[in-house]
């Protein structure tokens, strides 16, 4: 793997919050003058492919991709879909991380999935569901997500104590916290006080 491949997945896996030249050297052990020489030939490239939809941002001494501004009516209606819709498997799969394991970052999210999930964040937090609460004291200063009043009201919960229990698994770190393990919790419990 290339330093450019390296600092690239890095730059993409920091997503929103975006990462320092700092905390690039710290992991890839590059000298930061080669690291921001990387960076500016990153820029460089996106900006000269009309194909690619990224750019790279910067603002002091922390880097962010983002996509080129010419997309944004597309992404915008990627964000508009209507709210009732109902949630996807992996909604509901971020949402049940969130539930069980909060306060938590989008990359402790994206640990325990396998995959990015900035896209899902941004919708439950378009939706009222999830809300940022506070920085992580850690490189970069991550935000860590909950859950919100409206989550409790959207499931019909009074509070987080009424989450139904994980089966038969008391160490979340080793439970499938996967959307249809939740979905069909909450429908369990919907069944129950149906009878």
């Amino acid at each position: 793997m290339t330093n450019t491949a390296q600092i690239e997945g890095l730059l993409f896996i920091s997503g929103d919050e975006g990462i320092t030249v700092g905390d690039l050297a710290k992991i890839t052990g590059f000298m930061k003058t080669a690291i921001t020489a990387t960076l500016d030939k990153l820029a460089e490239r996106y900006a000269a492919d009309p194909n690619s939809a990224l750019v790279v941002l910067h603002s002091g001494q922390t880097y962010r991709l983002a996509t080129k501004p010419a997309l944004a009516p597309v992404i915008k209606q990627y964000f508009e879909i209507p709210l009732t819709v109902p949630l996807t498997n992996a909604l509901l799969e971020v949402l049940a991380i969130i539930a069980y394991r909060q306060p938590i970052t989008r990359l402790e999210i994206d640990e325990i999935r396998g995959v990015q999930s900035s896209g899902s964040l941004q919708k439950l937090m378009a939706r009222g569901l999830v809300d940022t609460h506070g920085r992580l004291d850690a490189p970069g200063r991550p935000f860590r997500y909950v859950t919100t009043e409206s989550f409790l009201d959207y499931f019909g919960l009074s509070s987080l104590d009424d989450l139904p229990p994980l089966p038969e698994q008391e160490d979340l770190d080793s439970a499938d916290l996967r959307g249809d393990l939740f979905l069909a919790a909450f429908q369990s419990r919907k069944q129950g006080g149906e009878n």
